[in-house]
């Protein structure tokens, strides 16, 4: 029986024998190859188009799930992308929606102050334009608030008017507010007189939308489209203030519409027409007598 150690000796030159005839082989095929790419072209491309043919097959099936999968990667990026700027859209939008409702709110208190230019004063008097800030209205009460007191020289009594004629008189006043008692509220009473007529009479509200013509002079006859204007007595309004015009005679009593629109006040002028006027003034209250 032979020894390992003999055997490998034995192959050792067969194996280097093999090594150098398959190197030399594979030189030969190339330059076989080339020789005969260079003589017969048509030969090898065909041969090289038959081995394309064969293989792009399985290349195309094998191509196939890597462009899915690249198309599935660009798809989800694209929707990352759409989702950020969905967010940024709605985030700018819900900016620009607040600033459109402040600029309305400019535009409306602008448009309000710019139609107070309009309400016509006498020279040498003193006013102040005022924003309403708080609507008092109700069943019982008709007044509004307005963001000035007596620090802006606003003082109880003063007429508050609009552009469109009178709104009422100051009936509270505090030094950052006052509160105006408008012409429909139960409390107001304001002597005024039919504009072509002349006759007298007092504008009494009942806080309907409406007030009501009483203490009509004797013979007056009060026809629907007079204009009614505050007369002056009392010295608490000067007269001629539009007030509003007559829409109902008859025997359900006189009704007056106002000129002013008491359901869209905005802004009110306040004039001192240095009126005293007779309006009540709270009595000091009762001082204890004191003993002997």
């Amino acid at each position: 029986m032979a020894r390992p150690g003999t055997t490998m000796k034995l192959t050792a030159p067969l194996k280097v024998l093999l090594q150098r005839m398959a190197f030399t082989g594979l030189i030969g095929a190339s330059v076989g190859l080339l020789v005969l790419g260079k003589a017969e072209a048509p030969v090898v491309e065909r041969a090289r188009m038959t081995v394309v043919d064969a293989v792009a097959p399985m290349l195309d099936a094998i191509g196939k799930p890597i462009d899915t999968a690249a198309r599935m990667i660009d798809t989800a990026r694209h929707y990352a992308d759409v989702h950020e700027e969905n967010r940024r859209l709605r985030e700018e939008n819900l900016r620009l929606l607040h600033w459109q409702q402040v600029a309305r709110n400019l535009e409306a208190e602008n448009r309000a102050m710019r139609d107070m230019q309009r309400v016509a004063t006498e020279p040498g008097l003193t006013f102040v334009t005022a924003r309403v800030i708080a609507d008092a209205g109700g069943a019982f009460v008709r007044s509004v608030l307005i963001a000035a007191g007596t620090r802006d020289g606003i003082a109880k009594g003063q007429p508050a008017l609009v552009p469109d004629g009178l709104v009422g008189r100051v009936g509270e006043t505090g030094e950052r507010a006052a509160r105006v008692l408008l012409l429909t509220d139960l409390n107001s009473h304001v002597p005024v007189q039919i504009e072509g007529t002349r006759d007298r009479a007092i504008i009494d509200g009942d806080n309907s939308d409406m007030p009501k013509l009483t203490f009509l002079s004797s013979g007056a006859r009060p026809q629907l489209g007079d204009r009614i204007v505050t007369s002056g007595d009392g010295g608490v309004f000067p007269p001629g203030l539009p007030v509003g015009i007559v829409v109902q005679t008859g025997e359900h009593g006189v009704r007056v519409r106002p000129f002013a629109d008491f359901h869209r006040l905005e802004a009110i002028r306040i004039v001192d027409y240095g009126l005293a006027g007779t309006l009540p003034v709270a009595a000091p209250p009762p001082q204890p007598r004191r003993g002997r």
